[in-house]
């Protein structure tokens, strides 16, 4: 089973161009700061309510993203808020990303290319080798949304913080999206973890947007 990290990525990576969708750098460290929050949530190692955030065991996972992320989390203290806590992992977004690219490497599932842009700038692509799990998640997904199967826990908390990222449109057409926002909204409630960890993402998210507006 894939992280909510690698599953995330994936998501976010284009499977033709093997490149992230447009998006700032820094809403995709915040995006994957907040999956990065998902999975020791869903193994019980932290409790929330809808404002604070506690570390409640620290016992190492062997999960390199969750163990870093636990160990920051632990550090900063009792009573951190949700929101300070993806600000806190999101310094670490670009690190996570890559060891989610490493991961899905390492599976089978990307390629890592090297290559130059204009002949000048380095890059890096990950075109898809094997789509069975991109598709898989996607399809996964797809489903839930457009009918009234009951969800797996952990789909929940992953359609929470898709919905706070505004990434549904990576899988879903305009007609779709609109029959799809009932359910959308009937399945953001049902998890208090999911919901404030999209909350902050959310919150961060729409501050870095105007930001990154403002200037322009």
């Amino acid at each position: 089973m894939l992280s909510f990290a690698e599953e995330i990525v994936l998501l976010l990576l284009d499977d033709e161009k093997g490149q992230f969708v447009d998006m700032p750098l820094s809403s995709i460290d915040v995006v994957i700061a907040g999956a990065a929050l998902m999975d020791p949530a869903l193994h019980n190692r932290i409790d929330t309510d809808l404002q604070r955030l506690t570390v409640t065991d620290q016992t190492p996972t062997g999960d390199d993203i969750l163990d870093h992320a636990l160990g920051l989390l632990a550090k900063a203290g009792d009573g951190l808020t949700v929101s300070a806590a993806v600000e806190e992992i999101a310094t670490y977004g670009e690190r996570y990303k890559q060891q989610a690219l490493d991961r899905l490497v390492a599976r089978g599932i990307l390629r890592q290319e090297e290559g130059r842009f204009l002949w000048v700038f380095h890059t890096r692509r990950y075109p898809v080798i094997d789509d069975q799990e991109q598709r898989e998640v996607k399809s996964r997904l797809r489903q839930i949304l457009l009918s009234d199967e009951i969800p797996d826990p952990r789909d929940v908390v992953l359609i929470c913080l898709i919905d706070a990222c505004s990434l549904f449109d990576l899988m879903l057409t305009a007609d779709e999206m609109k029959a799809a926002a009932p359910r959308i909204e009937q399945l953001r409630k049902m998890d208090l973890i999911g919901q404030a960890v999209a909350k902050a993402v959310a919150e961060i998210e729409f501050i870095i947007r105007h930001n990154t507006a403002a200037i322009h």
